[in-house]
């Protein structure tokens, strides 16, 4: 598939209230995309998945691995995971997400790469990541791959809060403060990566109103 057409599915959904043909349109679109890409041991299919706290992210990703064959690295469940692990690492990360702030660029890179290095599948759905223009660069360089596609979940900020802070599952992000800094985190950071591969046509733009949770 043509970075063309991936760019194209962008147009096909950037009203607000997209008409029931355009949203059969871009189900068709996105079935096609990942039916029809498959990675290889020299060069994997990669999809990054973009979008606020609260916007569906996790919850479409697990959709499309049980359609799609993907694995999904989620890199919030990574930092996670490394905090629980009492890694070197995990006191620095937990320090950080507690002040709505970035982990550092190396550290999430690193265990973004071990999954994937340890990981069967040549297909990766890489969730909530890369969060800045230092993120994005850093994969770049210590992976050595840019992705094929970047997915990026739209949704109301009032809607992204209600949800995080109705989910109760115990994580240290998920109050209304820490909400309000990830907030304004993503607004400032997340959005330049977006724009950059919006320009080299990499972006499928979902609205929140085509995939409900």
């Amino acid at each position: 598939m043509s970075w063309r057409r991936v760019a194209s599915l962008s147009s096909l959904i950037s009203s607000s209230k997209p008409s029931l043909l355009n949203q059969e349109a871009c189900t068709f679109k996105l079935w096609e995309m990942f039916t029809t890409e498959t990675g290889t041991q020299a060069e994997p299919f990669i999809t990054f998945v973009l979008g606020g706290p609260g916007s569906g992210k996790g919850t479409q990703c697990t959709k499309i691995v049980e359609t799609f064959g993907f694995k999904h690295l989620s890199a919030g469940d990574l930092l996670r995971r490394e905090i629980a692990s009492k890694s070197e690492y995990g006191s620095m990360i937990l320090n950080t997400i507690r002040e709505g702030k970035i982990v550092p660029s190396h550290v999430t890179v690193k265990l973004i790469q071990k999954e994937m290095d340890l990981n069967d599948s040549n297909k990766f759905l890489i969730d909530g990541f890369p969060r800045s223009e230092e993120n994005r660069i850093a994969f770049e360089e210590i992976v050595g791959a840019e992705p094929n596609v970047v997915l990026f979940f739209e949704c109301p900020e009032e809607e992204m809060v209600k949800r995080v802070l109705n989910r109760n599952q115990g994580r240290v992000d998920d109050n209304i403060e820490t909400m309000k800094k990830r907030l304004k985190v993503f607004e400032a950071l997340n959005l330049p990566v977006i724009n950059y591969y919006s320009e080299k046509g990499k972006v499928f733009k979902v609205l929140e109103s085509l995939f409900h949770q």
